[in-house]
């Protein structure tokens, strides 16, 4: 045991002595620390030195009216400009190409096959009414027990295309293809009145046959009037009014079976 205390002993040999606690370490002094004194003895009354100028100025009083500030800013002209020109700016409808005058004139147009058709109305690209037309043909379908929504909407978008083209092949102006689509989903509503029909009795009688070759006469005769009239085709509606009445026939037998 007496080998072990002398190992204690000998290890870690330094020179520090107890008493210098009371000396200044790390490099400072006490008398050169003023925070270093006992409770008591601190001079209150010396700055502390830390304000910074600049940071605490004096205020400039307040010389406007309350409730009543001073105009500081003019807008410039062309600023000015920019927000009178929502004033003047047309109708979102109007912008979106929905306009609900042409549209009550076109469905007018068709349920009143005997009337002459305007065709600079006509000749719009308006798809409000077809899409809602569409929309409600199915609908009707649905109550009778036929999800054929697809099928519509697809056999439209076929008939549309073969119409565009065999429009521009007979005519000498032309036409564009949502003007087709136009005026085929317009000529679509006589249609929905075939399948309220079939809702409430069957059409597969003779009175169905008949109310079935009545409807698709209709449609297609509407639809050869207006393409006759927007396009200027004179003396050749039934060529028109044949491929027609073979598109809402293919309605018609969706409508019936």
């Amino acid at each position: 045991m007496s080998g072990f205390d002398n190992l204690n002993t000998d290890f870690y040999q330094s020179s520090y002595n107890v008493d210098d606690q009371n000396q200044a370490g790390y490099g400072y002094n006490n008398a050169e620390n003023p925070y270093d004194k006992p409770y008591g003895q601190y001079d209150y009354s010396q700055s502390m030195g830390y304000s910074s100028p600049g940071v605490m100025q004096p205020q400039q009083p307040y010389t406007g009216q309350i409730f009543q500030p001073t105009h500081t800013y003019t807008p410039s002209a062309s600023q000015s400009m920019y927000s009178n020109s929502f004033d003047d700016e047309p109708p979102l409808l109007e912008e979106l190409g929905i306009n609900f005058d042409h549209i009550w004139q076109k469905t007018l147009t068709v349920l009143h096959p005997l009337k002459v058709a305007d065709g600079s109305i006509m000749n719009e690209t308006d798809l409000a009414g077809p899409m809602v037309f569409c929309l409600a043909f199915g609908a009707t379908l649905l109550l009778s027990g036929k999800i054929q929504f697809g099928y519509v909407y697809g056999i439209s978008a076929i008939g549309c295309l073969g119409m565009y083209c065999l429009l521009n092949l007979m005519s000498m102006t032309g036409v564009s293809f949502g003007c087709v689509a136009s005026v085929l989903g317009y000529c679509l509503l006589p249609m929905i009145v075939l399948s309220s029909f079939g809702v409430l009795l069957s059409l597969q009688g003779m009175m169905g046959i008949i109310l079935t070759a009545t409807i698709i006469g209709w449609c297609s005769f509407s639809a050869s009037k207006i393409f006759i009239s927007a396009l200027a085709m004179d003396g050749q509606q039934l060529l028109v009014a044949y491929p027609c009445a073979l598109l809402y026939g293919v309605f018609a037998l969706i409508s019936v079976f």
